[in-house]
């Protein structure tokens, strides 16, 4: 697939803890402990486009459990970025279980270099789209992430 460009400047979001292993705008994590569109040899950075679904993800991830000390930033991913789109129609099995169809396409791109931004759809919240960033491709210096402020938890997500 050919890579479009953006038309706006795009915001994601990403939770994490300031004080842990590695900062919160870092792909190491992501090789560590691989996701739905990675493997260990492909850093990525996960990221939403909404500050709620990055929190969905956060708790999904976390076995809903309340994440201690837990911090996020805005990432800024300009007008005229590189981007492709996966679609359910484009990729049927992209939700399944076993990972294996978005496995496969995600590591593809990122070898790749197809282009700086993959936006996907949400296995937690279907109808909304998480924003991987390839660390690797040339455009990525052009990204900026805000300070990280905390998240407040509202404590009725956790009965």
């Amino acid at each position: 697939m050919t890579a479009q460009r953006l038309d706006r400047v795009l915001t994601g979001y990403r939770i994490g803890d300031p004080e842990g292993l590695y900062p919160i705008f870092d792909s190491r994590g992501s090789t560590i402990a691989p996701g739905r569109w990675n493997d260990s040899t492909t850093p990525v950075i996960y990221c939403s486009e909404h500050y709620s679904t990055a929190m969905l993800e956060k708790l999904v991830h976390g076995n809903g459990r309340l994440p201690p000390d837990q911090h996020f930033v805005e990432i800024t991913i300009p007008n005229g970025a590189s981007y492709e789109v996966v679609t359910a129609d484009r990729l049927p099995d992209w939700a399944s279980a076993d990972v294996t169809a978005a496995r496969a396409y995600g590591v593809a791109w990122l070898r790749e270099r197809r282009s700086l931004l993959l936006i996907v759809p949400c296995v937690v919240a279907r109808i909304e789209r998480n924003l991987l960033l390839n660390p690797a491709h040339p455009e990525f210096p052009s990204v900026a992430a805000s300070l990280h402020r905390p998240v407040w938890w509202d404590s009725r997500l956790f009965g």
